[in-house]
This record gives structure tokens, sequence and C-alpha cells, in this order.
């Protein structure tokens, strides 16, 4: 396994992010520990979750399964960077959802709780909280580091000027403020490239891109649908008909190059600046091999050009779209 550090901080993670969202809801939860177990035995160390994840009907589930892997014992929690994330509604009763001060020291201890942990390595935020000020979720974040509950903030779904605003205001406290930003990036969505990127590189935040396949569709969904192991449908379908002459041109260099397509959307993103680890989601373990297996992946300069030829990117902005 490779590791590289989170951003400008300290923290050293795998390059490979274990998504763990569809635990319990997709995934039962004698099979999450056995991905868990999997992807600690190949040196995955970076753990992703969040308090909302497990459905509307039982949110909390997928950190409750992970801190019963914990439970288990055997260095499980010494050997994993632990990163949770708050913002969505847990309950309908007011102050259970967002960035107050109050849902923070809330949301927070009930995650340690769930995950039968005393601290988190990386606490999140979901998305950009507009009504709460920054000096109120800074002083609260800074409580929770006083009292040893956190290490680290992050951030997810960030605008560029949301990661600016953050960090000057973690500057004038003297504190460190963000580390990371999670958000969806891959061959596919690429806006990132415009302000979010350059921000992350400004202020030293480490990316942890969500959906590098995007949804499937660059995991060889043709190729899949072809041999019957896939049929798309629905807002799938649509998107596939949409794009397939993309898609198609995809599977074919990626057979040109003698990897499967996921394999190369990995690779491309672990080449791409700012980028610390993406997210992977194996529901399955077959599919979380198919993760590993990316990282053996190198593209040379001629393939990375062929990429973004069937994928145009953006340059930062304002050049972009001016000059």
């Amino acid at each position: 396994m490779q590791y590289t550090h989170l951003g400008r901080s300290g923290l050293q993670v795998s390059r490979l992010c274990l998504g763990t969202m569809n635990f319990g809801p997709q995934t039962e939860e004698a099979d999450a520990h056995s991905i868990m177990d999997s992807a600690r035995e190949n040196g995955i160390n970076f753990f992703d979750t969040a308090n909302v994840y497990g459905g509307a009907g039982h949110r909390g589930w997928t950190e409750e399964i992970i801190g019963r892997w914990f439970a288990k014992g055997g260095e499980r929690r010494e050997h994993t960077v632990l990163a949770t994330k708050l913002y969505g509604t847990m309950t309908d009763r007011p102050n259970e959802s967002k960035l107050s001060a109050l849902n923070i020291r809330r949301a927070l201890d009930a995650s340690l709780k769930r995950l039968q942990t005393d601290y988190i390595d990386v606490y999140q935020f979901h998305h950009i909280d507009r009504n709460t000020p920054w000096d109120e979720i800074w002083q609260a974040i800074e409580v929770a580091v006083q009292q040893g509950k956190i290490l680290y903030s992050g951030s997810s779904n960030f605008a560029g000027w949301h990661i600016a605003q953050a960090q000057e205001a973690a500057h004038r406290r003297n504190y460190t403020g963000l580390v990371s930003e999670q958000s969806i990036y891959n061959l596919f969505r690429r806006e990132l490239e415009l302000e979010v990127i350059p921000a992350a590189q400004q202020y030293g935040l480490g990316l942890i891109p969500w959906s590098p396949l995007q949804g499937g569709l660059l995991g060889g969904v043709l190729k899949k649908e072809r041999d019957g192991v896939r049929r798309s449908e629905g807002r799938a379908l649509e998107t596939l008909k949409k794009h397939e002459d993309q898609i198609r041109q995809y599977e074919d260099l990626a057979d040109d190059l003698g990897h499967e397509p996921g394999d190369v959307a990995l690779a491309w993103l672990l080449h791409q600046p700012a980028v610390t680890a993406p997210i992977v989601g194996p529901r399955t373990q077959e599919q979380l091999d198919a993760a590993i297996r990316a990282l053996d992946v190198t593209l040379d300069e001629d393939a990375l050009k062929r990429l973004d030829h069937i994928f145009p990117g953006h340059k930062t902005a304002p050049e972009d779209y001016a000059w």
C-alpha cells in the first residue's frame, strides 16, 4: 500500500479511502466486517463514514456497524484513521442538523457512542452551513479538540470560496482549520478543477474524491451489459444513452492500455494534483479487490492526454472562461 500526508497535515493515510455508505442498507454486517478486515490486511488505514449513513429509517446504522467491528479488538481502531461527518438531519427535532455549536456537540458525542471510540481522527462538515458563522463553528471544534474528541477537521461538498472563508476565519483564530475536502470528482465530473482544487492547493487541503466511477459509468458498464452482468435502468440508462459514444471510446482506451476501465478511472484520479485518496465504496469483496488493483496502474503522458480528449477538463478560473 502507498501512503501520503492528508493535505499539509502530518497525518499519513493510504492512497485509497474505504467508503462505508453501503454498509447496512446494501451490505450485511458480517460482509461489511469482512470487507473492513480485508481492507486493513491490504494496508488501507483510511475509513470514511457519516452520521446519516444507514438510510432514512436507520440513520447511524453504518457507524454502529463500524463500532461493532472496532469492538472486536485486535487493534482495529488503532490501525484506522477514522473520518466521519455531520450536518444531515438525524431527527425531526430542532438543532439536530447543520453546524451550530449545539449540534456539533451533540452529533459528535452520538457518533463517538455509535462508533465505540473516544475520538475521531477527521471530523468533517458534510455540507456548507450558510446560517452559522464560522467563529461559532470553529469555537465548537476547538473545544472538541481540547477535549480530545477530534484531531482534525475536514469539509465536504464545499465551493472554493467556502474553503477560503473557512480557512481565513480559522487563521484569525490561530487555528489550523480544514485539512481535507471531500467532493465528487471523476473523469465525468471535473468542475472541481475550476476553483475547488486551486483553493485546496492554496490552503493545503487534501482532496478526497467521492463517486470515482460516476455511479458505475466508468467501471466498464458497456462491457458488463454485453456480457449480461449488468443492465442499466431509469436515470442511469438515460445517462448511459446520452454518453454512450464517450463511454465506448473510454472502454476501448482501457482495452488498449490493458486494464479494466474502473482501474483506469481510479488511476487517473491518483495522478491528479491535490488528490490524497479516492473513496471507494465496495458492496462486495470483489469490488474492494478491483479497487486495490488500480494502485498498480501507471498512466503515461499519452494515456492522460487521450483521457483528457475523451473527457475534457477545466482550466483554473477565470482562465477557463476569460483571459
